[in-house]
């Protein structure tokens, strides 16, 4: 193939640590095959491309950069499932700390016609594995002749965080997706059955179900490896508020717009409570369609609109005790 022409691929015998034939199983042992490498690349095995795992010696101590103060990370991040599809939000404030580093970033980034992904913790660490996952997908693709599932995806990627559980990568991004009738081609298959890597984190929690093998998909990753299948995901410092929004009023017959109005809700709750989250809301739908992207919504009209509602109701309710005393 021409990308294979390009990165100068020979066969080569080495060991790899992630075969993709891991992908269809629910084995993770070693094993011998023969691999495309890159004459390019020190004979780099090509099957999995990671940033490098830097060696550790265990007699002497860790090499740590210290930071001049902590910075504390915050956002907010969710995704549920309904009968129109796949909905997913965020909001768009980067926070180091008490500072308000950019007010307008992506949190929700596509990955193919698909499968968006929402990302949580530190953007650096995010924008690296999903231009990596682009990547992976996309050569899976071409050397398989049909694209990844959204659970093979998921898989794929718990296997390539894995190796950093413990050291400074934060990264939790949460795949939703649809996969296709007959998508997964024995993928899907294997991995209903495979389990978690490890537990969730304590800033996600998850309605875990398992789902059909094609359909919606929303399936949650982070830096430890740990992957987990739901039904509503929120990631993030404001995931307990936009839970007590989402749990409130999610339900599979949603129309579009109840649930673009709920996902639009659950954001907007979460950053008027929490302070590391704010500025505006990004909105996609995920469907058989492929993903579609709503016009970014400034958190301050939501605000306006909210105080309108409860001045209305306000005077509705005076109004009635005016009527009911006379």
């Amino acid at each position: 193939m021409a990308l294979e022409d390009i990165c100068n691929f020979k066969d080569k015998r080495v060991q790899q640590l992630f075969p993709f034939s891991a992908l269809e199983t629910d084995s993770h042992n070693l094993e011998l095959k023969r691999l495309k490498t890159s004459q390019t690349h020190c004979g780099t095995p090509q099957c999995i491309f990671m940033p490098p795992l830097r060696q550790v010696d265990p007699s002497k101590p860790p090499l740590t950069v210290q930071r001049p103060f902590p910075l504390s990370h915050g956002t907010t991040t969710l995704g549920f499932i309904f009968q129109g599809g796949v909905i997913a939000a965020a909001d768009t404030r980067a926070s180091a700390g008490g500072l308000v580093a950019c007010p307008e970033v992506h949190k929700i980034t596509p990955i193919h016609s698909h499968l968006v992904v929402t990302s949580s913790g530190s953007g650096a660490d995010c924008m690296l594995w999903e231009r990596i996952l682009i990547r992976e997908i996309r050569l899976y693709e071409l050397r398989h002749k049909r694209r990844l599932s959204i659970r093979g995806s998921a898989k794929l990627l718990s296997l390539m965080l894995h190796p950093f559980k413990g050291t400074d990568v934060c990264v939790a991004l949460t795949l939703c997706g649809w996969d296709k009738e007959g998508g997964g081609t024995g993928l899907a298959h294997n991995l209903d059955s495979s389990s978690s890597v490890t537990g969730a984190s304590s800033s996600s929690v998850v309605s875990n179900t398992s789902g059909p093998s094609s359909g919606p998909q929303l399936v949650y990753v982070c830096s430890d490896g740990a992957r987990l299948q739901g039904d509503i995901i929120s990631v993030g410092s404001g995931s307990p508020y936009a839970y007590g929004v989402l749990d409130g009023g999610l339900s599979w017959s949603l129309s579009k717009e109840e649930a673009i109005s709920l996902a639009r809700e659950a954001v907007f709750r979460a950053t008027h409570r929490d302070a590391y989250s704010g500025n505006n809301v990004d909105l996609f739908q995920v469907t058989a369609q492929g993903w579609i992207q709503r016009p970014r919504e400034d958190l301050r009209e939501e605000y306006y609109r909210d105080m309108e509602r409860r001045s209305n109701r306000g005077r509705r309710i005076k109004r009635t005790d005016t009527m009911e005393s006379r």
